[in-house]
Formats: C-alpha cells, structure tokens, sequence
C-alpha cells in the first residue's frame, strides 16, 4: 500500500474510533504555514489536536515514536494558529496521538495516546 493510501486509511480509522470515544470532529487536515494538524476535535471540554500515524510494520518502531518533539513543537504552532482563528473553541487544549498498526490491510492495534506532550 503506497504511504499516502496508508496514511488516508489510517486516518479513516482514526476518525471513527476517535468518535466511538466520544470525540467530536472539528476539523480534518487543518493546514497552515506553521504544517498540518491530522485532526482537530472537542474531547471532554478540551480542544484536542491529533496526530495519527499508521505503520504496516515495527521494523522502525511503533507510530507513536515518530512523533518527535520537533513535530510536537510544529504542532504547537500550528494549533495556536488555529486557535487564533477559532476564538469559540474550547480554551484549555491537549496534544493526542492515534497509533495504527495494520498487517496484510487488517488493524492489529489502535490506540489513542492522551496528551503526548510529555513525549
């Protein structure tokens, strides 16, 4: 599966286990000059910007080390913007990561990893 399919799959998955937890979508793909947020969502009185990352294989560990702290700091930036532009949007705010494993195109693991910032 080329890296974009997996990616658009892996995010697919995320948005509907994301909502089985009781998060609500805001926005998919938010971009901005700061980079891109996978997701944007309210989760118990919170704004929640997520990153998933979908793995076919551990051979370079599971996806949530991917996320490194210089994404975590693009993220941060791009969350603010954000927030600037959403003033309605819940004012305390939290980093979540979605890991999806898939093996021969079948979800072996899911996660959602709660405020990643201590990452």
């Amino acid at each position: 599966m080329p890296n974009l399919a997996l990616g658009k799959a892996g995010e697919d998955y995320a948005l509907q286990l994301l909502k089985k937890q009781g998060y609500k979508i805001i926005a998919r793909n938010f971009r901005s000059k700061f980079g891109e947020i996978d997701i944007v969502a309210q989760h118990n009185k919170e704004l929640v910007f997520i990153e998933v990352k979908t793995r076919w294989s551990k051979r370079f560990g599971v996806p949530e080390e991917a996320v490194t702290l210089r994404k975590l700091q693009h993220l941060t930036r791009a969350a603010e913007y954000f927030k600037l532009r959403n003033p309605q949007t819940p004012a305390v705010m939290r980093f979540d990561v979605v890991s999806i494993e898939i093996k021969n195109g079948i979800v072996v693991d899911a996660r959602v990893l709660q405020n990643v910032t201590g990452f």
